[in-house]
C-alpha cells in the first residue's frame, strides 16, 4: 500500500574481483523473467524487481576497501581507479537500509557494511568534520574535484549525513555491532562543525572551505536548489550549530528563492522558471518528509508536487519536438547525455530523458511515474536495462542510449520508491530529536514534530 496516494561529477569503475564475489555470495539476484511474463508483473512486483535491481549498484560498486560509493559505474581516463563519493555514498546507506528492510540481505550483512564505512571515514580526510567531495577509497586522502575545491565540501558532506542518521535510526537493536554502529555515528555527527561554513557566524553559509585555498571558491549556499537538507542539518546540530539568521538572510536570499509565477498553468511557489532539474524536489527529500512541511516560505509538498507537473507537463506538450517525450516518457534532471553531462530541465532541454526524474517523483506523482515505469521496462528494456536497472539517460532524438550508471541517480530510484511504497526513509529521519529540533529552530512545522 503506498505510503501516500498521490551531480556533479565524473568518477571510475573500479571492483576487485575478490569483492565481486564476496557480494553477489549475500545479495540474492533479480530473477529472470521472459518478455511475456514482464507484461503480467503487478504493479507492486515491478516495483519490486525496479528497486532491487537498481541496489545491486550500491552492493557490486562499493569500494573493496572503504565500502563507500563509486559515483559513476563508467572508466574515465581523467580519474584513477580508487575515487569514491561522499554524498553518493549517503545515497547508498539510504538504499542499503530499504535492502535490509526488504530482505535482500540480511541485517547482519548491512550492520557489517556499514561498520566498515564509518570505521574509513573516521579515519579519511575531513576538514572541521566536514568530508570533501571525493575521496580515495583506498587510503581515504582527498581527490580534488576541482582545482580549488580541494577541501570541504558542506552538501556533499550533508547527504552523507542524511544517509547515517537514517542509519543510526533504523539499526537500533542493543547488539554489540548495532551498538557500534551508532556510537561511531554519533562521533562523525558530533565532531562535524556545520558552523565554520557560517564563516565567523555571519550571515552566509558557504558551500566550500580548503586548507590550501580557504574560502576561495566564494559559493554561497543560496536557494532554492538541492541544498535545503544542508540548513536542516546544519541547525541539527547537538555540537556546532548554524544559526536561525544564515538560514533566512542567506538561504531565503537569492533572485531564484521565492517565484510565485504559473507555468502550464500551474504556480510555482519557489525557484527558477520551470523549476529546474528535478534532483531539487529528491535530494534532500529523501529524508525530509515534505508532507506538511512548511514554514513562512512555502509549503514543501506544494513546491515539490507543482515542480514535479511542470516538468512532466512540460515533456508531454513537448515544445520543442523531440523524439519519444509523451506522458509515458518524461523527466528532465541532471545526468550523462549525448555530449557529456548537463543538468536538464524544462528551460534546459535538449531532448535527453533521464529515468530517475521520473522514478525517484513516485511520491508526488505516482499515475505519472509508474506510466513512466512500465514504458521504460516493457518497451524500452532492451535500450535502457542493464545489470543495475535503467541506465542514466538516453535521447532518442539523437539515437543515444547511455551505459552508465551514476550513484546520485541510482540512489534516489531506490529511497524515493520506497518513501512512496512505505515512508521508510521519512520516518527514520524525521524520528531524529535533533532533527526535530533543527527544524522548529528554523521555523518549521510538520506533523513529525513534538508539540
Amino acid at each position: 500500500m503506498p505510503y501516500f496516494l498521490s551531480k556533479k561529477g565524473i568518477l571510475t569503475l573500479f571492483i576487485s574481483v575478490t569483492s565481486l564475489v564476496s557480494y553477489s555470495q549475500v545479495l540474492t539476484p533479480v530473477p529472470q523473467t521472459t518478455a511475456s511474463e514482464r507484461k503480467t508483473l503487478s504493479d507492486s512486483a515491478l516495483l519490486d524487481v525496479v528497486q532491487k535491481q537498481t541496489f545491486k549498484y550500491f552492493w557490486d560498486f562499493s569500494h573493496p576497501v572503504s565500502g563507500l560509493s563509486r559515483e559513476r559505474s563508467n572508466t574515465t581516463p581523467a580519474y584513477g581507479n580508487e575515487v569514491v563519493t561522499i554524498g553518493g555514498s549517503g545515497f547508498g546507506i539510504m538504499a542499503i537500509i530499504v535492502a535490509t528492510e526488504r530482505h535482500w540481505i540480511t541485517r547482519d550483512t548491512a550492520v557489517k557494511h556499514l561498520l566498515k564505512e564509518v570505521n574509513f571515514l573516521l579515519k579519511a580526510s575531513s576538514y572541521h568534520g566536514i568530508f570533501p567531495h571525493w575521496l580515495n577509497g583506498a587510503t581515504g586522502v582527498t581527490i580534488p574535484f576541482s582545482r580549488k575545491d580541494d577541501g570541504a565540501d558542506i552538501v556533499e558532506t550533508s547527504y552523507l549525513f542524511e544517509g547515517l542518521l537514517c542509519a543510526r535510526q533504523y539499526f537500533n537493536r542493543q547488539d554489540p555491532l548495532e551498538n557500534q554502529l551508532r556510537n561511531k555515528i554519533k562521533w562523525l555527527w558530533t565532531g562535524a562543525e556545520w558552523n565554520w561554513h557560517q564563516r565567523d557566524m555571519g550571515n552566509s553559509l558557504y558551500w566550500h572551505w580548503s586548507p590550501n585555498n580557504g574560502w576561495a571558491m566564494n559559493l554561497e549556499i543560496r536557494g532554492w536548489n538541492e541544498c535545503l537538507i544542508t540548513y536542516i542539518l546544519g541547525a541539527s546540530s547537538p555540537t556546532y550549530p548554524i544559526t536561525e539568521n544564515v538560514y533566512h538572510k542567506c538561504w531565503a536570499v537569492s533572485n531564484h528563492f521565492i517565484n510565485g509565477r504559473l507555468y502550464y498553468g500551474i504556480k510555482l511557489p519557489l525557484g527558477f522558471d520551470y523549476g529546474g532539474p528535478l534532483f531539487f524536489a529528491h535530494y534532500s527529500f529523501m529524508g525530509l518528509d515534505p508532507h506538511g512541511l512548511k514554514d513562512e516560505y512555502a509549503d514543501y509538498w506544494e513546491q515539490n508536487y507543482n515542480h514535479t507537473l511542470i516538468n512532466y507537463k512540460h515533456c508531454v506538450i513537448n515544445p520543442n519536438h523531440f523524439k519519444g517525450y509523451g506522458e509515458n516518457c518524461w523527466g528532465l534532471t541532471a545526468s550523462d547525455t549525448y555530449n557529456g553531462y548537463n543538468a536538464q530541465s524544462p528551460a534546459n532541454d535538449f531532448g535527453t530523458i533521464t529515468p530517475s526524474a521520473a522514478l525517484s517523483s513516485f511520491p508526488y506523482t505516482p499515475e505519472y511515474s509508474m506510466k513512466a515505469l512500465k514504458h521504460f521496462y516493457y518497451d524500452m528494456r532492451d535500450k535502457i536495462w542493464g545489470d543495475y536497472g535503467f541506465v542514466d539517460a538516453f535521447n532518442e532524438s539523437k539515437n543515444w542510449y547511455a551505459e552508465s550508471y551514476l550513484a546520485i541517480d541510482e540512489g534516489p530510484i531506490v529511497v524515493m520508491i520506497e518513501n512512496y511504497r512505505s515512508g521508510l526513509l521519512w520516518k527514520l529521519f524525521m524520528s531524529s530529536p535533533e532533527i526535530q529540533s533543527g527544524l522548529a529552530k528554523l521555523g518549521y512545522e510538520s506533523p513529525w514534530m513534538k508539540k
